[in-house]
């Protein structure tokens, strides 16, 4: 170690402080996947570093260059962890670079990656730029490269955007997947109609608005002619509903936020009189998903009812007779995607809340099985207590070593040794870091300082029950809907004949002056019977 440090701290381009042994050598070579025509290509630093090294004197080159071809923006490239990994192993006492942007175009990557290369005792050298990062001053240059080069990175970014902008403007596609019906052609940059899908999007657009077909029964219409997406899937709702809110119809193309007409815009498949009455019609039916999630349900277990088949949700539909209006909980596979894809049963919805809501009062009925209940949680929660402690005290040693690190940053900053542009985000990173621990270490301890639970007495579940039943005969459908969700747990549906309910346990509050005479949920039951 001692040798290597003498080297380290002596070894210039010129010789090696050990003649010794001669100063062994790796090089890092990079280009980015846009700079093929740039003059740096991987060959051309190659061939310059294999002459430098030539020319200093004690120098020997090991092994073949490390090299990549990925952005410079992050430290997460293939060739530079491993070169990396050989210094950590001692392979070389020189990692040699063309330039310090070929290392990293990141400041902060910058500094990283000199941070590794320092604990391992390896020097850093750029064959184009003079610097000495054994010194402080070197390492000061280099620092100052790096500003620079995270520079000329934003600014191609920049140019890059204005670029996008540009090319939106005259109507050429910037880029993402391709809408149903166009292809790109890369001799113009712009869509261009594709014969086997483009007539389809008229179709789509005039059953909708003329038909007045909802999406789910277009997307029904369209698999049984045989029509699939763009990735060879079968329609859906959701994806009939793409179709009719892409503006790329009209010939517009969608960069940054804004939808751009262009000087030559690509050929239009729809008029704008049909999109907007679509969308007229969207709007009108809540058809828009986005607005949909915020409207609210008259489906009290929405949420809760999970097929035991597919694994997903089941979700409330409707169906309309003559007279009334007849609502369902059916499973989102087979709401989307029909039988083919889950043979799960259709549940009548009134029916089926009517049943959750007699097991949920069956099940505060039972004492014993509430005790059984409570008795389980608390077993359950004492095999845990362990495992919070421990964690608990690795959170408190993250605290530590983060605030400590917030106050070498803020030393070294006050000393002059650090620039605020690099101490800056580094502190704010610990903060937060160390915040986000600190809410953890009091749910953590919150968790510890629990009592343990205590099975609620007859007359308290008595009460529970009473309350339910004024909240279901005479409170608004929200009220129930919300305390259902507090209760209910899951529903799980095998089938028509076999559906299995669990049930959250609420635990009595221990402040006798407390509004609620229940407080958190300590556990869950499921009934004695399916």
């Amino acid at each position: 170690m001692d040798a290597v440090m003498a080297r380290r701290s002596t070894a210039g381009p010129m010789g090696s402080a050990d003649p010794g042994r001669p100063l062994r050598v790796a090089m890092y070579i990079r280009i980015s996947t846009d700079e093929e025509h740039q003059p740096f290509s991987l060959e051309a630093q190659e061939i310059k570093l294999r002459s430098y090294v030539d020319s200093q004197p004690g120098w020997e080159l090991i092994g073949a260059p490390y090299r990549d071809e990925a952005s410079g923006a992050t430290t997460d490239r293939p060739g530079l962890q491993r070169a990396l990994t050989a210094a950590r192993a001692g392979y070389f006492d020189v990692l040699l670079v063309y330039r310090v942007d070929r290392l990293s175009r990141s400041l902060r990557g910058l500094v990283e990656i000199l941070d590794r290369l320092d604990e391992t005792n390896t020097v850093f050298r750029s064959a184009t730029e003079p610097f000495d990062t054994s010194t402080p001053v070197g390492r000061m240059l280099v620092q100052m490269l790096g500003v620079f080069a995270q520079f000329e990175r934003e600014t191609i970014i920049d140019r890059v955007i204005n670029g996008m902008e540009r090319k939106a403007a005259r109507g050429q596609w910037c880029g993402g997947y391709r809408p149903y019906g166009y292809e790109l052609d890369s001799a113009s940059g712009k869509l261009t109609p594709v014969e086997r899908e483009a007539p389809l999007i008229p179709v789509i657009f005039d059953l909708y608005v003329n038909a007045r077909t909802g999406t789910r029964a277009l997307a029904k219409e369209l698999n049984s002619r045989g029509h699939r997406t763009k990735n060879g899937k079968r329609w859906s709702g959701a994806s009939v509903m793409v179709v009719l809110r892409n503006r790329a119809y009209l010939g517009e193309v969608y960069f940054r936020g804004r939808w751009h007409r262009g000087d030559a815009p690509h050929p239009s498949l729809i008029d704008p009189e049909l999109f907007d009455e679509a969308q007229q019609i969207i709007t009108a039916r809540g058809d828009d998903y986005s607005r949909r999630a915020s409207n609210s349900s008259d489906y009290l277990l929405a949420g809760r009812v999970k097929c035991a088949l597919c694994e997903k949700n089941y979700v409330g539909t409707s169906a309309s007779g003559s007279k009334y209006r007849y609502r369902y909980y059916t499973c989102f596979s087979l709401s989307r995607y029909g039988k083919g894809h889950c043979a799960a049963d259709r549940l009548p919805a009134d029916q089926l809340e009517d049943t959750v809501l007699q097991a949920l009062l069956a099940v505060y009925a039972d004492v014993d099985l509430i005790a059984q209940a409570v008795q389980a949680t608390a077993a359950r929660r004492a095999d845990g207590q362990d495992r919070l402690r421990d964690e608990l005290a690795a959170v408190s040693k993250e605290i530590t070593a983060a605030e400590a690190g917030i106050d070498r940053y803020l030393t070294a900053f006050e000393a002059g040794d650090l620039p605020q542009s690099f101490c800056g985000p580094r502190v704010q990173a610990l903060a937060e870091k160390a915040a986000q621990l600190r809410d953890r270490q009091r749910d953590l301890q919150d968790s510890l300082d629990q009592p343990d639970p205590t099975a609620p007495s007859e007359e308290d579940l008595a009460a529970l029950r009473a309350g339910i039943c004024e909240a279901v005969a005479s409170g608004p459908p929200a009220v129930v809907k919300s305390l259902l969700e507090a209760l209910v747990h899951e529903v799980r549906v095998e089938s028509r004949t076999r559906i299995k309910p669990v049930f959250r346990l609420p635990e009595p509050a221990r402040n006798p002056d407390a509004r609620s005479g229940f407080r958190a949920m300590l556990g869950s039951a499921a009934p004695n019977q399916p």
